[in-house]
């Protein structure tokens, strides 16, 4: 790899790392329009028109107030726990391929940062360890109800992570790769030899499966039991103020992006889209970056949909969910899809 596509990489990478913070940062202002539409309210309307500038002036207050750290906390893993959880939110994207390559200056550019075989695993690793930033912030807390927050985290993380693995299995089994980008390409279009290319319409099951998953890996409701306010307070960020709270809501929100991003990727074609042949080079590029950001923000859409339309679990709830029902499903859907593959295909 030469200087320049050092330099390309680098720059990509700032990029994807720039468009990130912003999506999390106005996916709270969406959030509480879409939350003030479902109320019969307004939302932000202050700060700028219609409240555009409301992020802007929540993110100056998370900068502005008092830093406090408990005295009985343990002061380095309660610095860590955010930090740790900001950082495994933003390495996601590294694999995930954005678009067709661009051609700009006589230089071909990947909109990917890491073109990696095993891309599927990397994903699964970075949420593995997504549920260190919690449970390390939650019990350098040294409070009650953020210790509480964090058991559920890891709890309910490590139940869900067997069901998304095995969910990916059924699909890897239809792909027969773990390329991120080579599922993507398999995708190509929307319809190709009397058969739709998404893989929704080959695992519809194993994408039910998945998204499922990826509401309760990302804490958010019907699954968000880690940071119940009508019960632990705050829960694992209880005891925490300025941007250390911020890193904690923003890696949500970021997860958020990131959980899109992949579920986009894997069963709703990626970057591909219907009556794609009809162009090339970079307007085809251009026009399949668009179309996977479209995809992504229905499904930030749908997060916030579910959460102001769907209560919470209770905890017991949950664990039957994951244990009782979503990995028995998973299961079937593998023996399901192998027969398919050896019979039908």
């Amino acid at each position: 790899m030469g200087l320049a596509d050092i330099i390309i990489k680098f720059i990509l990478v700032v990029i994807i790392f720039a468009i990130s913070l912003l999506i999390a940062l106005y996916s709270t202002y969406a959030e509480r329009k879409v939350a003030a539409f479902f109320q019969d309210r307004l939302g932000p309307n202050r700060a700028g028109p219609f409240g555009i500038f409301q992020p802007f002036a929540d993110g100056g207050k998370m900068f502005l107030k008092e830093e406090i750290i408990p005295t009985s906390a343990s002061k380095f893993l309660f610095i860590a726990g955010p930090s740790l959880s900001i950082f495994t939110a933003c390495i996601g994207s590294a694999v995930i391929p954005w678009g067709q390559q661009l051609t700009i200056g006589g230089h071909v550019i990947d909109l990917q940062v890491a073109d990696i075989n095993v891309g599927v695993l990397y994903i699964l690793g970075v949420v593995s360890l997504g549920v260190y930033g919690v449970m390390i912030g939650g019990w350098a807390s040294n409070n009650k109800y953020s210790l509480l927050g964090a058991i559920r985290a890891a709890s309910q993380n490590i139940s869900y992570e067997i069901s998304m693995g095995l969910a990916i299995i059924a699909l890897l089994m239809v792909t027969g790769t773990l390329s991120l980008k080579e599922i993507a390409v398999q995708q190509h279009g929307f319809w190709s030899h009397g058969w739709f290319t998404w893989n929704v319409f080959k695992q519809p099951l194993g994408f039910l499966l998945f998204i499922v998953c990826a509401f309760a890996e990302t804490n958010r409701t019907p699954f968000d039991l880690p940071e119940c306010e009508t019960e632990l307070i705050g829960g694992y960020h209880t005891e925490y103020s300025s941007m250390k709270l911020g890193f904690y809501l923003f890696s949500e929100y970021i997860n958020m992006f990131i959980s899109g991003a992949v579920m986009a990727t894997l069963y709703f074609g990626g970057y591909n889209f219907p009556g794609m042949h009809y162009f090339s080079g970079n307007m085809l590029a251009i026009l399949g970056v668009v179309v996977l950001f479209a995809k992504i923000f229905f499904f930030i859409f749908f997060f916030m949909w579910v959460r102001w339309t769907i209560p919470r679990f209770r905890y017991d709830q949950l664990m039957d969910l994951g244990w009782k029902i979503l990995i028995p499903l998973a299961i079937a859907n593998i023996v399901i899809t192998g027969i398919f593959i050896t019979f039908f295909k």
